[in-house]
């Protein structure tokens, strides 16, 4: 007979699981809004799918913050990434727009759905710790999350103007490929986890955080429509500056 006791069982402070309670939620707000968008309640699906990526943004500075990283948590966070950014945005676009386009429209709803996923594997495979991570001040391609917000750009422009034409579904599922083809390319695009400021400049740092959050809450469409082109200006000069630096 064996004299080995019973093995002896960790424990968990219910703390530690806060994060990958928020990555559920996250998954649980993502498909949720794919059950609105079903009912043609696009603005209500669209402000799930935008809380899921607040949630995103969350669980991962939580989990470190309490040191509770696992490799759980990291694979729960990539099914749930894409979810709530390739099958719920895909899904939610194809339904407000494209599903006049039939076949067409189904098409671009799937490459970029696929583009989403491909992604994430990459991102995932550079955060191995065998990558290489001399590029961390930024990414390559646009990540999924940020993707998710540039592909429904067009529906926010929608709901602050309902009397104006939707775009052609034909170039809606044009854009939606260039979207999908942002996200796998090389591009190299700005990461604003790396940002630092100096600490008497917290506050001004909180004064915006509260005047962007009131801005979501009073005028969300038009908020989105500016912190997308907002971003995408910072795409572009991202690119335009990594070409200098390879010419010079």
């Amino acid at each position: 007979m064996s004299d080995q006791g019973p093995k002896q069982r960790s424990e968990l402070h219910l703390v530690q699981l806060l994060p990958n309670l928020m990555t559920i939620s996250a998954m649980c707000s993502g498909l949720t809004g794919i059950r609105f968008a079903v009912s043609g309640q696009f603005q209500i699906a669209v402000a799930l799918i935008l809380l899921a990526a607040i949630l995103d943004g969350l669980d991962g500075r939580l989990a470190r913050l309490l040191r509770s990283e696992s490799e759980m948590g990291a694979e729960l966070d990539s099914l749930v990434d894409f979810v709530n950014f390739g099958v719920a945005p895909g899904l939610t676009i194809y339904l407000w727009g494209l599903h006049g386009l039939q076949s067409g429209g189904w098409i671009a709803t799937l490459i970029y759905a696929a583009c989403c996923l491909l992604r994430l594997a990459r991102f995932n495979i550079g955060n191995r710790p065998s990558a290489d991570k001399t590029t961390a001040t930024s990414f390559t391609g646009v990540p999924s999350p940020a993707g998710a917000m540039l592909a429904m750009l067009p529906m926010y422009v929608s709901f602050m103007w309902p009397s104006a034409p939707q775009l052609p579904p034909p170039l809606l599922a044009l854009y939606m490929a260039l979207i999908g083809a942002l996200m796998i390319s090389r591009v190299s695009t700005p990461s604003f986890k790396r940002v630092t400021f100096y600490a008497e400049h917290v506050r001004y740092v909180f004064v915006a955080f509260v005047a962007l959050v009131a801005a979501l809450l009073s005028f969300p469409w038009e908020t989105m429509v500016v912190v997308d082109l907002g971003y995408a200006l910072a795409v572009i000069v991202a690119v335009w500056q990594s070409r200098k630096a390879r010419k010079a």
